[in-house]
């Protein structure tokens, strides 16, 4: 890869980990219902001057509302009190779920490296259930656990969208998601509370929101579509492995997030499998995909 190409990938590698601190400002101020509805809305302004994406109906509302659900599902967690840092490492484990599914959805088995790093990761997610009931409830950890399975199914679903431009994709994909957003954020926090919380937001909550939107989700999926139609996945893709450090060191360091040794020791447990998985030297392309 060129040098540039490799700092625009650490880049997003940053701003996606930078993004669970950046979430849990947001939703100290407001609601993951609401926080989340004002993020897919933004990203879905550019759809009024991008075509559509040449691909069912059916395909991109199926993945567009898997993605709304995985990003509630994260959102929610943290809401409910898991940390960040950690939150950034149960999303990443969405390689081995989708590698999971492939294999008993789609009959696409998985190879020894697959197999191995899907143990070791299951042994890591093992050691953070454990430290369940010290800082956070079963029950948002649950929740959170649902997010890297929504990542996971919309990973099948894009499969199908082969060469599509990134920026198109999903700021149709943001569109479709605002369907059921809306009407979830009415029933869930109302029309007043909603109207009350839009007009309290600081500066500071709305700079996390833009920030979420405009570098997150538009300019992070933007660049990371460009890199892997430039590169092959196999070269892409580890660099998605940064993002947990990222995230973790970056909630340490601004929330004094503690993780304890076994939590500590579980989330590198998850990383190391979720490398072996990706660092094979023969990574399938639903690995790459993940």
């Amino acid at each position: 890869m060129k040098p540039i190409d490799i700092a625009l990938a650490l880049a997003v590698a940053v701003i996606w980990g930078l993004g669970f601190v950046l979430t849990r400002f947001a939703i100290n101020e407001m609601s993951a219902t609401l926080m989340t509805t004002l993020r897919f809305g933004i990203t879905a302004l550019p759809c009024f001057l991008l075509p559509r994406p040449k691909l069912s109906w059916l395909l991109i509302v199926a993945t567009s509302w898997l993605i709304v659900a995985q990003f509630l599902a994260q959102t929610y967690g943290m809401a409910y009190g898991v940390p960040p840092g950690l939150t950034a490492v149960i999303v990443q484990s969405q390689a081995l779920f989708t590698v999971a599914f492939a294999a008993l959805l789609l009959k696409e088995l998985p190879t020894r490296h697959q197999i191995l790093g899907i143990a070791v990761a299951m042994c890591g997610l093992l050691l953070i259930c454990f430290t369940v009931g010290y800082d956070f409830s079963v029950y948002a950890f649950a929740l959170s656990m649902t997010a890297p399975v929504s990542f996971a199914f919309s990973n099948l679903l894009l499969r199908r969208a082969q060469n599509v431009p990134m920026l198109s994709l999903f700021s149709w994909i943001s569109l479709l998601a605002l369907v059921p957003l809306v009407p979830f954020l009415l029933f869930v926090d109302g029309p007043g509370v909603t109207w009350q919380s839009l007009t309290h937001l600081s500066v500071g909550a709305v700079a996390c929101v833009l920030a979420l939107a405009l570098l997150g989700t538009t300019l992070g999926y933007w660049i990371w579509g460009r890199l892997l139609q430039n590169y092959s996945a196999a070269q892409v893709v580890p660099f998605a492995l940064l993002i947990p450090f990222f995230g973790a060191g970056a909630s340490s360091i601004v929330f004094h997030e503690q993780f304890g040794t076994v939590r500590l020791v579980g989330m590198i447990v998850v990383v190391l499998g979720i490398a072996v998985m990706l660092l094979s030297r023969k990574p399938p392309t639903l690995v790459e995909v993940a």
